[in-house]
């Protein structure tokens, strides 16, 4: 029997400083039961006051108590400010949340949202299409903590319509007992032990952007030739039955079935995989390199003025160093707020030197930012990507 090759220290330190959240989530119906988590804070006067902000985000990406099934910064937000929260894990993927909310946001209806989560480039498409409303900054004054990095996009340079909630590393994620070795490049993730159980991403910069960097190309320079050569890669893996899917959040469920070995997945989802099931399953980024991005927080067209200033506290209430310390040592995401590395050394030193919550320079420069797309090329690039994903 093969031994099983050691946990990255990485992993180690969040196993020894985490306890288990999916178990209680599955238990009471995964992301689609998030409504019964949602309703958070004490809800009495605030909800008479009429001060509510309905936030939806991706599953498993806030601070969770499982024994009282609340979210501590969220309480304690409510407990500061007077303001009822509901959050919703309504995020599984961003163009399917999109669709869904596309046709109230063109009728300047009420998508039952007044803070939403999207990545970066759909977050591109929320303020082009002037679905994203102007932050007051009055109301954000630790808006100056974001670090120096993330303050300048190029969908919104000055930050008026988003601030980033987590920094996303895309990489390789693995089962620690069906691959020893650890999964370093492309050919050890499609080794012949993973076949049939591999799963992507159907976030396309990240899924192409690490095939890229394994073919040499730059996802932040990509032409349509390399990007359209490494989709057929991909096309080529599934039609082959290397790739069993192509998926969103979901891809973990396979992980912890057992339905996949090997997966393009997100750092911060590993490592909770890792917490939960005893180092079962590890993460690194590729030798040949991976992907950053991030998601956002943005305040929709359709959200009320007294919605919008709601949400505005919410922002900045997690743009205090020591709320996004709470947040990162849950969520293990790369955080985006200054000072919040020098609060994490008082919950856990272990954490404070994560690479994968604070990178470095170093680690930095082997993270590759997949470049913005032209309208077009946002239509016709998802098109193949999608046709090759078998959508």
């Amino acid at each position: 029997m093969a031994k099983k090759s050691p946990l990255s220290p990485e992993a180690r330190s969040i196993i020894n400083a985490r306890v288990s959240r999916r178990a209680v989530l599955a238990g009471i119906g995964g992301v689609g039961a998030a409504g019964a988590l949602a309703a958070c804070g004490s809800g009495g006067d605030s909800a008479a006051s009429g001060e509510l902000v309905r936030w939806g985000n991706w599953p498993l990406y806030l601070d969770f108590d499982e024994a009282n099934k609340t979210y501590p910064t969220l309480d304690k937000f409510t407990e500061a400010t007077g303001i009822e929260t509901k959050y919703f894990e309504d995020y599984n993927d961003n163009d399917e949340f999109y669709g869904k909310v596309q046709a109230q946001l063109k009728l300047n209806e009420d998508i039952g949202y007044d803070l939403v989560s999207p990545t970066d480039w759909m977050a591109a498409r929320w303020i082009r299409l002037g679905y994203a409303q102007k932050f007051d900054a009055a109301n954000i004054p630790n808006k100056t903590n974001i670090l120096d990095t993330l303050a300048s996009p190029s969908y919104d340079p000055n930050r008026e319509s988003t601030l980033t909630w987590q920094g996303i590393m895309g990489g390789f994620g693995w089962n620690t007992e069906k691959n020893p070795k650890g999964i370093r490049t492309l050919d050890d993730l499609f080794a012949p032990a993973n076949k049939g159980k591999i799963v992507v991403l159907s976030e396309l910069r990240d899924t192409i952007g690490i095939i890229l960097l394994a073919q040499g190309a730059d996802p932040a320079t990509v032409t349509e030739d390399q990007y359209m050569n490494a989709v057929d890669f991909m096309a080529g893996k599934i039609s082959d039955g290397w790739i069993r899917g192509v998926k969103g959040n979901e891809y973990a469920e396979d992980l912890t079935s057992g339905d996949a070995t090997a997966v393009i997945g997100w750092s911060g989802d590993m490592f909770i995989l890792a917490s939960e099931n005893e180092g079962k399953f590890d993460f690194a980024i590729p030798e040949s390199g991976g992907t950053i991005s991030g998601d956002n927080l943005l305040i929709p067209s359709t959200a009320t003025p007294e919605a919008k200033a709601s949400a505005e506290k919410l922002i900045n209430w997690y743009y205090d160093p020591a709320i996004a310390a709470e947040v990162a040592a849950y969520v293990n995401y790369v955080t985006p707020v200054k000072g919040a590395q020098a609060e994490m050394e008082k919950i856990d030193p272990d954490l404070a030197k994560s690479e994968y919550i604070f990178p470095t320079e170093a680690t930095m420069k082997n993270l590759s930012v997949f470049r913005s797309l032209t309208p077009t090329e946002e239509t016709a690039w998802t098109e193949a990507f999608q046709k090759a994903a078998g959508n």
